[in-house]
């Protein structure tokens, strides 16, 4: 059972203890016959290093609360990480929000050693958890235990605090193409999106920076994810790369003078393509993590 602090809300909460894994959906799940399960690339180096993070002998808790078909979602986890050595692996599936309120789920979570958000929608993800005692639960666990928390496709997307809904992957070229709304707020100023080569959704991206050029970017290609430790520390692990976008040096931009359905200019972005051990310091300020 992890122990909480109790903190005055007028003082400095350190950085989070916790460790977050961030995936760009279709991570690989079966390793191939005779291929060395060590490597950079192997196919599920991605579950496995979750795994490799997990301290204690809690469960692991899979939320497929994003999914339409949330007992496949959580079947194929159940399977996969049990395959990579983990003892006892548990399901959370809010079909409510009152679900997110029984002592059973707070007591489940309370015993976790690590907890992976499935793929889906994001926006059933946030509607269904945001503001429960279980989302408190988690962001409380976060903070001040060694808790690892992974999502892969909308259940990354949905750790941001600016969240990216409801925008077609050919899109963001023009004023309001894209929606955005609160995520999980598990990483503050940070604005994630996933399948980003794939879908070729990088013109939404600097939509969101446009808007609010103090986030940070980070596109997370299939098969590539993200490490975050201390709240800002990332390395890139996976088959693909990472994009991130930086918005702090823009020199100008249009999104607040356009109309709806106009095209939008942005000078000034900074990028970084990352690949497989690259690493990252978001440049987060401790404000944010009081």
């Amino acid at each position: 059972m992890p122990t909480r602090k109790k903190t005055n809300p007028n003082s400095d909460c350190p950085r989070p203890r916790g460790t977050l894994i961030a995936i760009g959906g279709h991570e690989e799940k079966d390793p191939k016959p005779g291929q060395d399960a060590e490597a950079e690339y192997a196919p599920d180096v991605i579950l496995r290093r979750f795994v490799q993070e997990l301290h204690g002998k809690g469960p692991v808790v899979v939320v497929p609360v994003a999914s339409e078909e949330p007992e496949t979602a959580a079947q194929d986890y159940v399977e996969v990480f049990e395959s990579l050595g983990v003892k006892q692996v548990e399901v959370f599936n809010a079909k409510e929000r009152a679900d997110a309120e029984s002592e059973d789920a707070l007591k489940l979570l309370d015993e976790a050693s690590g907890v992976m958000f499935t793929g889906g929608d994001q926006l059933r993800l946030t509607a269904l958890l945001g503001g429960t005692s279980w989302l408190r639960r988690l962001k409380e666990r976060y903070a001040y235990d060694d808790i690892v928390i992974a999502g892969t496709s909308a259940g990354a997307a949905a750790m941001s605090t600016p969240m990216i809904y409801q925008g077609r992957d050919n899109q963001g070229m023009l004023k309001d193409e894209i929606h955005i709304t609160t995520g999980l707020q598990l990483m503050h100023d940070v604005a994630i999106d996933t399948h980003f080569v794939a879908r070729g959704r990088i013109i939404r991206m600097a939509q969101i920076i446009a808007t609010n050029p103090g986030c940070i970017g980070l596109g997370l290609e299939e098969d590539t994810g993200v490490v975050v430790t201390q709240g800002r520390e990332v390395e890139i692990i996976g088959s693909g790369v990472v994009t991130v976008v930086e918005g702090q040096d823009v020199t100008a931009t249009n999104i607040h003078l356009i109309e709806p359905g106009a095209p939008f200019t942005i000078r000034g972005l900074r990028v970084h393509i990352l690949s497989s051990g690259e690493r990252y310091t978001l440049p987060t300020q401790e404000s944010l993590h009081r």
